[in-house]
């Protein structure tokens, strides 16, 4: 079985890692000093007190890794649009494309019937590029729930969590999931087959939806977030705006609101992986995990006053923060090179 894991950060080298141990032939698309430490050394990873070392083949050319059966993808999902063409030399007729992103896919509205059936999400895809390039028919959702970090290049650390649940967009059984499926279960990752993937989904970005921007703009953990009175209110108020709207396309939510709070509080002081990108001055995932539900209301007509006033707020806070550097390296250089990991919980 050959898989491709397309941005092997601290998920994607996890998971690989942990493929390539269980036999499949893995390979690796990456860039950086990251990259060029994998090559040289193999991914060290860091897991359960013990340190393995894995060979996969890796490149930041995907010309030189050849047609895959599986091409996971495990980039931030705003990076997705701008690699398409890049994707294309591994991609064969029966090639399937796991989408371990954040957020809402691109393929959410393929078999999901209805009035909305086959409806491209400009805000995560924009002009239709993933739905007509890389095909909703290619597509097995995946969603993420381990955290990892990558504490320097090529060594990653997993922090906890195995979780992959994954499903096909129209809820088959098929071959390909029943694979995909076997090698995950081999390598030691809990992958159940979810017959509704979409509502796996939401469960996710239920979450993410509020506690990330928000913990990116009062820089606040989790811990805080849902034990404050105020942001805690804030968090109920878009996620039952969010509910609203995944009410109206079908969506079933197997934990209420309170529940899904306290869930996210329990992880404890967690800084979100939005709050880490604006630390670490990387673009933050704002159109998958607010701006497309903001266009999702509107799509079946429900309001979205919050997560609006909340999208406006963060988008703003990215535009700033994208000033800051400039101003910055004109006073001080201090701490420049220097790299320190923190958890990449997709």
């Amino acid at each position: 079985m050959k898989i491709c894991v397309y941005g092997a950060g601290a998920i994607g080298a996890y998971l690989g890692a942990q493929l390539a141990l269980a036999g499949a032939d893995v390979s690796f698309v990456a860039r950086g000093p990251h990259l060029a430490a994998m090559q040289a050394n193999g991914v060290r990873l860091q897991i359960d007190g013990t340190e393995r070392i894995v060979k996969v083949r890796c490149s930041a050319d995907p010309r030189e890794l050849g047609v895959q059966d599986y091409v996971i993808v495990a980039l931030k999902a705003h990076s997705v649009p701008g690699v398409v063409g890049a994707m294309q030399p591994l991609l064969g007729p029966d090639t399937a494309i796991v989408t371990a992103v954040n957020g809402i896919p691109y393929w959410y509205f393929y078999k999901h019937g209805g009035e909305f059936a086959d409806t491209t999400l400009d805000s995560i895809d924009p002009g239709g590029k993933q739905w007509n390039q890389l095909g909703p028919e290619r597509a097995i959702g995946c969603v993420v729930y381990p955290a990892a970090e990558i504490v320097e290049p090529g060594v990653i650390r997993h922090v906890y969590g195995k979780k992959f649940p994954i499903g096909e967009p129209g809820g088959e059984r098929t071959a390909r999931i029943q694979k995909l499926h076997e090698i995950m279960v081999a390598a030691g990752l809990d992958a159940p087959i979810r017959d509704t993937i979409r509502d796996e989904i939401w469960l996710k970005l239920w979450g993410n939806l509020c506690f990330n921007p928000i913990s990116a703009l009062t820089h606040a953990t989790l811990d805080v977030i849902t034990s404050n009175p105020a942001t805690r209110a804030v968090s109920r108020t878009m996620m039952l705006e969010a509910k609203a709207i995944g009410d109206r396309l079908g969506v079933h939510f197997r934990v209420d609101v309170e529940r899904r709070i306290d869930g996210a509080g329990a992880v404890g002081a967690h800084k979100t992986s939005m709050l880490q990108d604006l630390e670490a001055n990387r673009p933050m995932e704002i159109d998958p995990l607010l701006t497309v539900v903001q266009e999702m209301g509107r799509l079946v007509g429900e309001a979205t006053p919050t997560i609006d006033t909340v999208l406006a707020l963060i988008k703003l806070r990215e535009r700033i923060a994208q000033q800051a550097p400039v101003q910055a390296a004109s006073s001080s250089s201090e701490g420049a090179g220097r790299t320190v990991g923190v958890p990449r919980a997709a």
